[in-house]
């Protein structure tokens, strides 16, 4: 697993957690890379706890389809493909543009003005990809939340951070200000949503959040497919 400094978990925020979302971040902005295969031994190590938040934090990674597991080759963090990036950015497609143009016609002027604070942060150049990807799920989810059940959010922030992944190593793959570049394309995606939400144009909510996902769908994949053949030259 090669783990960086040790990492004491402190905090109210339990153990489990802790160990969770450290090393999600970590999966999601390529630190810990597709096919690294670790033990829960070195987990634990790293983050001076015993086996059993260690155990859970990896089931729940697991069934957000960030690591797999197996009896002969331990625990590794899930492989990437392209076909894998379509279809998560083809259900995404099915349900964000939906519940945008639903939340265009519920959502109160100060929610949306903290969701801009939030935008503006995300657009800070000095920003690390771990406080641009934690602020852009909470903008992100906060743009839809008047329009979702729990179900729609479950649902929605697995296939958000799922994405998140591939467009990450998708840009870093191609080379060159991939954090920049990637930041540009929700910053201002989501400006445009906020103007279509606070002017009550289902429509054009709907047809953004659609636009959104189709350009960041594409960049993914093509990125990602360059990075591929970039790796295994003929």
């Amino acid at each position: 697993m090669n783990p960086r400094a040790h990492t004491p978990v402190a905090g109210s925020v339990s153990v489990v957690e802790r160990v969770t979302n450290a090393l999600r971040a970590e999966i999601l902005v390529g630190r810990m890379k597709p096919g690294l295969e670790f033990t829960q031994r070195e987990v634990a190590a790293r983050f001076s706890v015993s086996y059993i938040p260690v155990r859970e934090a990896l089931r729940t990674l697991e069934a957000e389809g960030l690591l797999l597991t197996s009896r002969s080759r331990g625990t590794r963090v899930a492989p990437v493909n392209a076909e894998e990036c379509v279809a998560i950015f083809r259900l995404r497609r099915r349900i964000e543009p939906e519940l945008a143009a639903r939340a265009a016609v519920e959502h109160p002027s100060e929610s949306l003005d903290s969701i801009e604070r939030m935008l503006g942060a995300c657009g800070d150049p000095l920003i690390t990809r771990e406080e641009h990807d934690e602020l852009h799920q909470e903008v992100h989810l906060s743009l839809l939340r008047p329009a979702m059940t729990s179900w729609d959010r479950n649902l929605v922030q697995m296939l958000a951070r799922a994405s998140t992944r591939y467009g990450w190593l998708a840009y870093a793959g191609a080379g060159g200000h991939e954090r920049h570049g990637y930041a540009a394309v929700h910053v201002e995606a989501h400006h445009d949503l906020v103007r279509s939400l606070r002017a009550g144009d289902a429509v054009a909510a709907r047809e953004i959040m659609r636009r959104y996902l189709d350009t960041a769908g594409r960049a993914a994949v093509g990125a990602l497919e360059v990075g591929y053949q970039s790796d295994h030259p003929e």
